[in-house]
Formats: C-alpha cells, sequence, structure tokens
C-alpha cells in the first residue's frame, strides 16, 4: 500500500474553532506555494525510488477547493510521473461548499478526483454563523447537488454536533435532511475548543460554553442509531460509510501503513523497522527558505521502538469497528495483545470485546477512547 496527502494550508478565512494549519491566502500565494510542493515532491522521488503506484491520494487542508481544476491536474500528472497512480486509486479532495461551482466540479472529474469530501458541517444558517462558517445552508445543499451533476458517486459530509445550545431534536433534523442527500460517506465531529483558537479563547471568556458530557453522549449515540439503522456502518470513531465505501485513505492511518507527507504542515509514516514519523513543519516561511536552499524540508518526528510500535498498532486499531486482529498482532509482535498488555486488559474487560480473533471498544468504550487508551500510552 503506498499513499501521499498534499496538504494545502490556505482558506478563505480562518474557522474560529479550527486549529490545523492553515490561513488566508491569495491566488498568487497558492501559486507559488504549488511551485513549492512541486520541488518537494523532487525529494520524495529521489527518497522512496522503489515507491509501488500509489493507491491513495489526499488533498486536504485548509480548503484545498481554492485550487483550480487545472492546478489539481497538473498535481496529479506530477505525482503520476513520479510514482505512477494505481488504476484504482482513491484520489480525495476536501471542499468548502462556498468555493464550488459546476465549471470547477467538472473539472475536478476531468483531473481525476473520485471521492469528494464535503465540509457542510451544519445545515442550520444560525449555527453555521456561530461556527464562522464562509458557505450558507443554501450553499451546501447546492454544492452536493453540483457535485452530483459533475458525476461524483462518491461524497463525504462533514457533520459537526454538540454545538453551542444545540438541542438533540435540532442534530436530529439536521441529521434527517443530511440523510436526504444521500450521502456515501458521514463524518461527525464532535465541536471541541482546541488550545489557541478563537473558540478557546471565547470560552475562556465565558462567552461560549462547551456542550457537558451527557449531552455530547446523547448527541452521539444518536448519531449512531440513526445513521446505522439508514444502513450506514459505523466503522471508526467519527466515520460511517455505506458498504464498501469506507474512506480508503484514512484506513491507511488506522492501519499503520505508509504515506508520504507533501506540503508544508503534512506529516508522514515510514514502515522501516518499528516504523518512523516524520512532518514537513507548519511554517511557510521555513519551507520557502529551505527549499530555496535545495534542502529537503521534512523533518523527523518520531522513531519507533518495539513497544512503541506495539502501543500505537493497539491504539489506532481500536478507532475501528474492524478491532485488533490478535494473530497479525501475534506475528509481527510475537506475542497476543492481551500477554503484552494483561494488566490493561484485566481492567478494561468491561469496555473491551473480544469478536471472532479480534479486541474491540464497544460504543461506550469510543465514547471515553481518550481515556482508557491512556492506559496503553
Amino acid at each position: 500500500m503506498s499513499s501521499v496527502y498534499l496538504h494545502i494550508p490556505f482558506c478563505r478565512t480562518k474557522c474560529p474553532y479550527c486549529d490545523f494549519y492553515s490561513q488566508p491566502g491569495s491566488a498568487a500565494q497558492l501559486a507559488e506555494y504549488l511551485q513549492l510542493v512541486e520541488q518537494q515532491l523532487e525529494f520524495l522521488r529521489q527518497d522512496f525510488p522503489d515507491q509501488p503506484p500509489l493507491q491513495t491520494v489526499f488533498f486536504g487542508g485548509g480548503t484545498p477547493s481554492l485550487l483550480a481544476a487545472e492546478q489539481v491536474a497538473r498535481l496529479l500528472d506530477r505525482l503520476t510521473d513520479a510514482f505512477g497512480l494505481a488504476q484504482d486509486c482513491e484520489i480525495s479532495l476536501e471542499a468548502n461548499p462556498g468555493t464550488l461551482d459546476a465549471h470547477k466540479l467538472s473539472g475536478y472529474r476531468q483531473a481525476g478526483i473520485n471521492r469528494l469530501s464535503i465540509g457542510v458541517q451544519s445545515l442550520s444558517e444560525q449555527r453555521l454563523q456561530i461556527l464562522g462558517r464562509s458557505h450558507s445552508r443554501e450553499e451546501a445543499l447546492a454544492a452536493v447537488a453540483l457535485a452530483r451533476a459533475a458525476g461524483f458517486v462518491n461524497l463525504g459530509l462533514d457533520l459537526m454536533f454538540a454545538l453551542p445550545d444545540q438541542s438533540k431534536d435540532d442534530l436530529q433534523a439536521e441529521l434527517d435532511e443530511l440523510l436526504g442527500l444521500e450521502p456515501e460517506h458521514i463524518s461527525v465531529y464532535g465541536l471541541s475548543y482546541e488550545a489557541g483558537t478563537e473558540f478557546a479563547r471565547r470560552q475562556a471568556t465565558g462567552e461560549l460554553r462547551e456542550a457537558d458530557e451527557r449531552l455530547y453522549a446523547e448527541h452521539y449515540r444518536l448519531l449512531h442509531l440513526h445513521l446505522t439503522q439508514a444502513g450506514f456502518e459505523h466503522y471508526e470513531i467519527s466515520n460511517f460509510a455505506r458498504p464498501g465505501r469506507r474512506c480508503r485513505h484514512n484506513q491507511v492511518y488506522w492501519q499503520r501503513r505508509a504515506c508520504l507527507a507533501l506540503g508544508c504542515g503534512a506529516h508522514g509514516f515510514a514502515e522501516q523497522g518499528w516504523g518512523e514519523r516524520y512532518l514537513v513543519p507548519a511554517d511557510l516561511t521555513a519551507y520557502r527558505a529551505r527549499l530555496a536552499a535545495h534542502q529537503d524540508p521534512r523533518e523527523p518526528l518520531e522513531r519507533f521502538d518495539r513497544q512503541g510500535a506495539m502501543s500505537e498498532t493497539l491504539y489506532l486499531a481500536l478507532r475501528t469497528a474492524d478491532g485488533l486482529a490478535r494473530e497479525p498482532f501475534r506475528q509481527r509482535f510475537g506475542l497476543y495483545p492481551e500477554e503484552a498488555y494483561p494488566r490493561q486488559f484485566e481492567q478494561l474487560q468491561g469496555y473491551l470485546q473480544r469478536v471472532a480473533d479480534s479486541w474491540r471498544f464497544d460504543l461506550a468504550g469510543w465514547l471515553i477512547y481518550d481515556h482508557l487508551i491512556s492506559e496503553f500510552l
């Protein structure tokens, strides 16, 4: 398996809850950035000369849908030249509804994008304004219709929950309308107040109040119940898919497989030894300067030993409905998970379930996943 994540660190405006690396940028800045990305791609080509054809490509951000179709086509051509694309390569692009039109969407399809992830976030005009989103409810609905008209048959939609003053009935109404759009994939994210964001500042001053744990859990259970009843598979903590429509690129992360990092702010993973993680620092000035000096902008982040690889393999797998397969774990590390972590498995037996030959968290375990996995860190 081989994959590439390509980060586009520009947005029209910065959402007040977002802690991903992004900043407002002009068309000229974006064009210059793409030249830098192409320079970095040459380093990747040299460093990974035996890379097999790419199975997944993911344009993330930021707002990748600020790219013109011609720019997407050029980047995909460069990736094809460097590594090749598998015949069934999943090529995803994240999109803000307010940046899409019929011409651009048609161009994306012609360029090779075959999976579109649209950041709807809410279908309430009031809550979109609270979230500081730059698109309207009508633009979100129109974006889905335009994507279908352009020929996209693999659409993912994002929905946020546990928003300020959002009741269960409010969430149910939005979910029903979202299901009416018949997406193939839905990602759900509870609003969090991350350090350094505008929302964190407003929370500290009392202007915003985070949903309590009870309401958060009620919203999460509602989403699980109604989406699974509607035929979606709850295949990862935050992700639901129609049969056969899981996001293959995201599964690369959870299955701890190799992924190349391209662009300022991107993270990558190499499978050599027990595994190595690296990043391209989230600093556009430094990115530009290193490439101007003909230096690879990547930096090592973590080189794993056996214990670290066991821990990460376990807690990433437990994010998923497939869970942690016992036999592959034993073949990789020489013992079964419950033998490697006997105390932790004993303590978590109320949340861990053994299904066939895999260990999985139940829904209650996913609700407190961050707390439970601390036992393995």
